[in-house]
Parts: structure tokens; C-alpha cells; sequence
């Protein structure tokens, strides 16, 4: 049996609130907050990091690399362990390792050591984000659209307030930002732990290869190749620019960095939607994408002038914003598989893409120079555009709510215990 779902109200409707949740579901959208807070926290200390510990920027950089390219494959092998330990007992974990790991990476005597314990850092952060998306979805009221709504507005907040937090913090100390996250995410594990009812293990355990054999499904590989190319350019942004703005102070760096993330949070959670309605995903993603590769290439074209740099910075989160709704959207609107493995599939290919990207800027300045990591951001977006619309049909379709989910809800498995062996003997069809 199969449900359509729709990624937003028709045209002309209005749609209900997102902010309209039980409580449970505010519990693991706070630890949200506080898990993305971690990925621009170490933004505003990354040129101190670099001066007091005697770091190039690629090996800097690497702070990134170790943290979202770990998070990238060990979100292949989440699903697995929710389906047998169930989604609370995955957030708990996942909560835990990022509490020990982030306050070991702020008792560290080196970078190696750091970027070591940002991998241990990577996994919990794995464990965590595909099992909260797939909890918000499953546990929020008004509609699939409005969860992604409010966990994209989850992802702006930290993403927002991390660089900031991580100013303050880093102003006292490079080690500060560190204990305040492992601060910040126990208390987010005990609003989980006391918050969150305890959830029904799923009635199907998935199996490992899952996440990669569901990439033979055109529409989710579209998708996830496009969340890598636009992921190359976001963490391009939000990894090397603080190199280039000729700001030393942290806590200035984090005021850069907070504009930028306010500017992710406000069209994330209501720009998106609007323009969504107005002009469909497609036509809104392909002008954004084209929009943001012109933001980049600015960058590219006067990397030495600090004033554009910082203009240009802020302004991509208008664009990152967007793109970050309507990308997860398209991405949990079109695959035709379950959603945690859906979200599993897509978070591992675009955090190979973010995770890289940083890395690849600092080695592409110390061969060239600082112009090319930011021209070579610019084509993975244009690029992204162009392969985004081989998925225009299903895009649209989806967008009028005629894209068939094949998920399974609890009066469906009473009446119908047979459909997940049926459906593995015949699989998916796109």
C-alpha cells in the first residue's frame, strides 16, 4: 500500500504551522540546534587555531574533513542500528559520543589530536542526525513539509548561533567552543532522555547495504549528486572564507558568521516555503543554485578584498537557506524508499561533498591561489543546477503531491503483514 505525500500546501493554501509540536518533538529539534551549532563553531577560532598550534590552513581545514566525512559513511550504518535498537536508544548514543568527543577534542595538546576526536565527534554526530530527521518526521503534527520546515529552522538557529557561541568562547580560549558544545549537548541528551517517548523499534530491520543499493534509484541519486555539488560550495564558504576577511578577533568572526547563519534560519524556514509555493521547486532551486554560483564566483574574482568577501559571506546564507529546505524536501519527497533510508543515502553523498570541499581549498590555495577554491565552488553549483533538472518531472509531480511514498504505518502492518517481502521480491520501481 502506498501513501502520497506532499511537500507543501497547493498553491493559494495556506499551510499549517511548523511550530505547532508535542513536546518530544522540541526535544530532539533543541538538540538539533545544538548539533548543528557544532559544525560553525569552529569557524571564528579557526585563524587562532591555526596560529597557536602552528597549522597550515589545509591541515586546519581538516577539522572539517575528519568531522563530515566520518559523519558521511557512518550515516550508511545508522538505519541498521535503529532498526535494532530503536530511534531513542540512536539519539541517546549518538548524543553521548558527541558529549565525550567534543569535550576531548577541547583537552587536546595538538591538531592532530583535535581532528582525531572530531572523527569520534563525526560518528555520534552521524547516529544522531539521521535518526533525528526521521524522528521529527515521524513524530510531528502538521504535515511531512512543516517537520522538514522545522528541522531545516533547527539547522539555521545552530548554524546561526554556533559561530557566535564559538566567538564568545574562542575569545577566552581556542578550547572554550569545544566544552561549551560537550556543555550544550548534555543537557540536550537529558531533554531527549526525559522529553521523548520511547519509540517502536522498527517492525522491519534494515539492512546495511541498504543506503547504497537504494542509489540505483535514479530520482535519489539525482537528488544526492546534487546535494554534493551544492555542499562543495556551501562548505567552501563557511570553511576558507574566514581565511580571507582579514578579521582576527573571534568574536568578530562569529558576528560575520552569525549574519550569515540568521540569514540561513529566515529563509529556510520562510522563504523557502514561500518561494516554493509561488514558483515550484524546480524554477526556485535552478535560479537559487545559478545565484549562488554568481555569490562564489565574486569571491573568486576578489578574494583580497575583505569588505566583499564579508558581504558575499552573508548573503550566501540567503541562498544556502533556500537550498537547504527544497534539496531535503525534493530528496524525502522523491525517493521511492523509507525515509531513514532515504535521509541516510543523501546524508552520506553530501557530506562527502562538505567535508571535502574545506580540504580541497586549502591544498588548491597553496598550489594556485586563493582564487580557484571559490570559481571551482561556483561550477559545482551551476553544475548542480544542470543535473538537478534531470529530475524536473518527478520534482513537479511531487510538488503536486503525486509522488507515492512506500511507507508502512502501524494499520497497514496489522492488515497487510506481508508487504515488505512483497515489496523486497519486486523492489522499486522509479
Amino acid at each position: 500500500m502506498s501513501h502520497h505525500t506532499s511537500t507543501g500546501a497547493t498553491p493559494g493554501e495556506k499551510p499549517p504551522s511548523p511550530f505547532t509540536q508535542p513536546r518530544a518533538v522540541w526535544a530532539v529539534a533543541f538538540a538539533c540546534v545544538v548539533s548543528f551549532m557544532g559544525i560553525g563553531l569552529v569557524d571564528p577560532i579557526l585563524k587562532s587555531l591555526a596560529g597557536q598550534l602552528s597549522a597550515t590552513p589545509s591541515q586546519v581545514e581538516l577539522l572539517f574533513t575528519s568531522y563530515l566525512v566520518v559523519t558521511a559513511v557512518c550515516m550508511l550504518g545508522t538505519g541498521w542500528i535503529s532498526s535494532r535498537i530503536g530511534p531513542k536508544r540512536t539519539l541517546i548514543a549518538g548524543l553521548t559520543i558527541i558529549v565525550v568527543f567534543a569535550a576531548l577534542a577541547g583537552s587536546s595538546g595538538s591538531i592532530g589530536e583535535i581532528v582525531g576526536f572530531r572523527a569520534g565527534w563525526g560518528l555520534g554526530n552521524a547516529l544522531f542526525i539521521a535518526t533525528s530527521l526521521s524522528v521529527i518526521v515521524g513524530s510531528a503534527s502538521g504535515g511531512f513539509a512543516g517537520a522538514i520546515v522545522l528541522y531545516e529552522s533547527a539547522l539555521g538557529v545552530g548554524i546561526a548561533l554556533g559561530p557566535l557561541i564559538g566567538g564568545l568562547l574562542g575569545n577566552i580560549s581556542w578550547r572554550g567552543p569545544f566544552f561549551g558544545v560537550s556543555g550544550l549537548m548534555f543537557i540536550a541528551l537529558l531533554a531527549t532522555i526525559f522529553l521523548l517517548p520511547k519509540l517502536p523499534t522498527p517492525a522491519r530491520k534494515q539492512k546495511l547495504s541498504e543506503p547504497l543499493t537504494a542509489l540505483k534509484h535514479k530520482s535519489l541519486r539525482t537528488t544526492s549528486i546534487v546535494g554534493f555539488l551544492y555542499n562543495w560550495g556551501f562548505f567552501t564558504v563557511l570553511g576558507y572564507s574566514p581565511f580571507l576577511m582579514g578579521i582576527d578577533s573571534p568574536i568578530q568572526l562569529g558576528l560575520v558568521f552569525c549574519g550569515w547563519g540568521v540569514l540561513v534560519a529566515l529563509f529556510a524556514v520562510w522563504g523557502a516555503p514561500w518561494l516554493q509555493r509561488r514558483f515550484g521547486t524546480p524554477r526556485t532551486l535552478y535560479v537559487n543554485f545559478v545565484l549562488m554560483a554568481i555569490d562564489l564566483a565574486v569571491i573568486g574574482i576578489f578574494p583580497y578584498s575583505h569588505v566583499t568577501v564579508i558581504v558575499c559571506v552573508i548573503v550566501a546564507g540567503a541562498f544556502i537557506g533556500i537550498n537547504n529546505t527544497l534539496v531535503t524536501t525534493a530528496v524525502m519527497s522523491i525517493a521511492p524508499v523509507e525515509r531513514p533510508v532515504a535521509s541516510a543515502t543523501y546524508g552520506f553523498v553530501r557530506f562527502i561533498g562538505g567535508g571535502m570541499a574545506p580540504f580541497v581549498a586549502g591544498l588548491l590555495v597553496t598550489a594556485f591561489n586563493e582564487h580557484v577554491p571559490f570559481l571551482l565552488g561556483a561550477a559545482t553549483l551551476v553544475a548542480a543546477a544542470i543535473v538537478l533538472s534531470t529530475a524536473h518531472k518527478a520534482l513537479t509531480a511531487a510538488d503536486r503531491g503525486e509522488v507515492a511514498q512506500p511507507e508502512i504505518d502501524e494499520l497497514d502492518r496489522v492488515e497487510n503483514r506481508d508487504v515488505f517481502p512483497a515489496a523486497e521480491a519486486i523492489g522499486n520501481a522509479d
